[in-house]
């Protein structure tokens, strides 16, 4: 399907999170269990660290998300990088939980909804302010989880589906999106290109 143009900041930013939600879902699903729990190095987080870290972000920032501060008094931050989930059924479940949260706080806004305030930390932001300062934090890790499984995947295996663009695939996708065969912001890939528009490195 072809890229739909929209003035909506709303219908747009729910777009990306569920597309940021869709490409760490790929790419986990591609990483070895054992990929999901192992660390880099003693300053880093594991993917099962990082998917509990947003998981406690998502339940914070969006429940009540109009009504009640973004940081949530029973939430502790720091223990969200302590005890990672142990499976990847546990870790998925935490993920699902999160992502469940920001779209049940989004779903029912309306664009007049995007002047409103809401605070975090006592701070006063706009609904538009909240909502890009989550979708920035989101893409940052999501991009760090992709990374780690692409790494471990790679380390492991010695394969990797691409989820953007195959190397040597540029002119064919840009002929594809050109003719409005494809969207730059739909699916990702599968393994097969031809069926799939791009989505990000």
């Amino acid at each position: 399907m072809a890229h739909q143009a929209t003035t909506s900041y709303l219908k747009d930013s729910i777009g990306l999170f569920h597309y940021y939600k869709k490409l760490g879902e790929r790419a986990m699903a591609q990483c070895p269990d054992e990929g999901l729990f192992l660390t880099l190095d003693a300053e880093s987080n594991s993917i099962a660290i990082i998917v509990k870290h947003l998981a406690g972000n998502m339940r914070s920032r969006f429940t009540d998300f109009l009504t009640s501060d973004g940081e949530k008094p029973d939430r502790h931050r720091d223990t969200e990088f302590e005890d990672a989930p142990k499976t990847r059924a546990e870790l998925m479940a935490l993920w699902d939980r999160g992502w469940k949260c920001v779209f049940d706080a989004l779903d029912p806004l309306t664009d007049a909804d995007v002047d409103r305030t809401v605070t975090i930390r006592k701070e006063p932001h706009t609904v538009m302010q909240a909502i890009s300062r989550q979708l920035a934090h989101y893409a940052h890790h999501v991009g760090q989880i992709l990374f780690l499984a692409k790494h471990l995947t790679v380390q492991t295996t010695g394969k990797w589906e691409s989820l953007s663009v195959p190397r040597g695939k540029s002119a064919e996708i840009n002929a594809k999106v050109a003719a409005g065969e494809v969207s730059q912001r739909g699916m990702l890939f599968s393994s097969d290109p031809g069926n799939n528009p791009p989505g990000t490195h």
